[in-house]
């Protein structure tokens, strides 16, 4: 099988599973008991949150344990947004943002909040000066992710995050896409809040964090006992992570050459594909993009077809957000960045990984040329 959906998830690192297995057999103690061994168990699950606080620069007690990116994503909506109680009830976010963010959207304005949506250009990225003609008085927080999901754009969150502490603003970004991928400086972009997943990064899945600035700010997600500083209570997946710290600490070690060889990957997978379909069209930032993201429209094909086809040699693709896995109507991304629902019916997105090899580039550019008869 050649693996080409690594923007959905990636495949665990061997010493990723290597790190957790021990807490799944002797050491399984609940972190939050008295004796010893739990009190030891409590000491690695610390020890990890110092470690990615440490990749990030900032303190322990800004990283928040979660179960991944949806709910970081919510709750960095929800209580970004309650921050201030019923004083501002104004939010600003992009069109192009993932599902977890664009439905908690929907929730807050059914409680009453104002959203705006700002559009991007054919590229997928949000104008600068738009945001701040959309700020008003009552903007209490704006939401806009580092890099997109689906075509790998990356947003200008620095001048984002300048913008809005210029004026006073919560500034939360999605970073699923982009934490031990390509280099984040919470200081420098002025992020309050910032969503992770491990499974992104060749760790485990169901394990994410967030992290927040000023939890003062901040109420709580659930209520139950104290762990997470009483503000995200409940026994804590210890192997989980035990493995996302181990996974961020390997991608912080590989990033620079990573970077270079995914990114190789995909220069050359769309180089030999527009050798043999010149009328493709490749969309997001020609230059502000994740390295192994590629999001083609194909002519004449349906994207639905040509992913069953593809399939069916062994060859795993996405029609877009793995999150919107088996919806009917086109991409919204794509949508906002232009094109047509026919255009986005026929296109797909494949993403590159430091698992994948020139071969499997050659191959699947012969799958391609095979299935669309050129």
């Amino acid at each position: 099988m050649i693996y080409l959906d690594n923007a959905a998830t990636t495949p665990m690192d061997r010493a990723v599973l290597e790190a957790m297995i021990p807490f799944y057999e002797n050491n399984f103690y609940n972190p939050s008991a008295f004796y010893q061994a739990s009190v030891k168990t409590k000491m690695q699950v610390e020890s990890a949150r110092r470690k990615i606080a440490g990749l990030l620069k900032v303190p322990a007690d800004t990283i928040f344990f979660t179960s991944g990116g949806t709910e970081s994503d919510n709750w960095a909506v929800r209580l970004g947004a309650f921050s201030e109680g019923e004083k501002k009830k104004h939010i600003i976010t992009s069109a192009i943002e993932h599902p977890a963010v664009l439905n908690t959207m929907k929730y807050m304005q059914e409680k009453g909040y104002e959203v705006t949506y700002l559009k991007v250009d054919r590229n997928g990225i949000v104008d600068l000066d738009e945001l701040k003609s959309a700020i008003r008085k009552d903007t209490i927080l704006i939401s806009v992710m580092h890099a997109n999901n689906e075509v790998g754009s990356i947003q200008p969150i620095k001048e984002i995050g300048e913008i809005a502490s210029q004026n006073g603003i919560l500034f939360h970004t999605d970073a699923v896409q982009t934490f031990g991928h390509i280099p984040i400086d919470i200081e420098d972009c002025h992020i309050d809040l910032l969503s992770v997943s491990a499974h992104k990064l060749y760790g485990p899945k169901g394990i994410g964090f967030l992290y927040i600035r000023n939890r003062k700010d901040f109420g709580k997600l659930l209520f139950g006992g104290s762990q997470e500083k009483s503000l995200r209570p409940g026994t804590e997946n210890v192997p989980g992570i035990i493995g996302m710290s181990k996974a961020a600490e390997l991608s912080y070690e590989r990033m620079d050459s990573d970077y270079i060889y995914i990114e190789n990957l995909r220069e050359l997978f769309i180089h030999k594909l527009k050798e043999v379909m010149p009328e493709i069209v490749v969309n997001g930032s020609p230059i502000n993009h994740l390295p192994g993201t590629a999001n083609i429209t194909f002519g004449g094909i349906t994207g639905e077809s040509l992913l069953i086809a593809l399939d069916q040699q062994g060859i795993c693709a996405s029609a877009g957000s793995a999150c919107s896995a088996g919806a009917i109507e086109p991409s919204h991304v794509l949508m906002a960045m232009g094109l047509s629902a026919k255009e986005a019916s026929r296109t797909l997105r494949f993403s590159f990984g430091r698992c994948n090899t020139k071969e499997d580039v050659i191959n699947t550019i012969n799958s391609l040329k095979s299935i669309c008869h050129v």
